[in-house]
């Protein structure tokens, strides 16, 4: 393949490196696969909703997406963003600190643990929640007894966005500070800084753009989540629907181009989340190159 290497050393003793190159017609048929692979799987699909969205004209688009029902599915998913998001990035920190600086039985355990949102379907994630909160559920007499809701209310539809989207932080930071050691930490605390100066000056810098990459991972999944949030927020219009199941709403009423619409700002959202993913690649590129150059000179 392009870009192989051998082993053959040279008279000094280093490796020789040795390109190959696959022929001409090879090249172009691996690019052309994989142009024809995007443009049928990505790019038709978005030309296609910004197609629909707009298709009656610009009226129609924003009275689909300002109005009563569609403004409250947008403002419920931001709040559940706002939440779950802040509280996966903590619990991803005190996870990644825990595994990669402490021994203790079970570490092994709770990596499997953490990874396994990444394993069970949303659907099924939900349907967890309904057992343990719902009105017939392991804990829904003592629930209603005081009062309290979680399914079909906002806490359930958080905790099931949270469960989604709980590895993501913590998946990024965990190679990250395993590969950075505690050698920084521990000569900061030979100098006598505490454990809060230690984060806050050592580890946080070093894993603030892994830190920032995984809160827009995050941040993407909880916006879009759409299987365990179905479940447990019993499709209460105006109430519990976030985007995507607004979206389902209005295209089960063959409303196609108000689903679209919301479909068209919900794709906004991601693409802004893509531009900020590839800012955060890109100043974490420049950052590593400039650490890189400052070393070997």
């Amino acid at each position: 393949m392009s870009g192989a290497t051998t082993g053959r050393l040279t008279q000094a003793g280093r490796p020789a490196v040795i390109t190959t190159r696959d022929p001409r017609w090879v090249q172009c048929t691996l690019i052309a696969i994989t142009l024809l692979f995007l443009l049928v799987f990505l790019v038709l699909p978005i030309a296609v909703v910004w197609y629909e969205a707009l298709k009656g004209g610009a009226a129609p688009f924003v009275d689909a997406i300002t109005e009563r029902d569609a403004r409250h599915a947008i403002l419920l998913t931001v709040l559940v963003a706002a939440i779950s998001v802040p509280l996966n990035a903590l619990f991803g920190l005190m996870a990644a600190w825990a595994i990669t600086k402490f021994r203790f039985p079970g570490k092994q355990l709770l990596i499997t643990l953490i990874d396994l949102p990444f394993s069970v379907s949303p659907v099924i994630a939900g349907m967890i929640f309904v057992l343990l909160f719902g009105a017939q559920g392991f804990l829904g007499s003592w629930l209603r007894d005081h009062d309290i809701q979680i399914i079909f209310a906002l806490p359930g539809i958080v905790l099931a966005t949270m469960f989604v989207t709980l590895p993501f932080v913590a998946r990024e930071l965990i190679p990250l500070m395993q590969a950075q050691g505690r050698d920084e930490e521990e000569a900061a605390v030979l100098l006598g800084a505490r454990g809060w100066q230690v984060f806050r000056a050592v580890t946080l810098p070093n894993i603030r753009w892994g830190l920032i990459y995984g809160l827009i991972l995050c941040n993407a999944r909880a916006m879009g989540e759409f299987g365990a949030v179905s479940v447990v927020s019993g499709h209460i219009r105006g109430e519990t629907n976030t985007m995507p199941l607004h979206v389902e709403v209005l295209y089960g009423e063959y409303r196609f181009q108000a689903a679209f619409a919301v479909s068209a700002l919900l794709l906004m959202m991601a693409v802004a989340t893509l531009v900020g993913k590839s800012i955060v690649e890109w100043r974490a590129g420049r950052e590593q190159a400039a650490s890189l150059e400052g070393s070997h000179g």
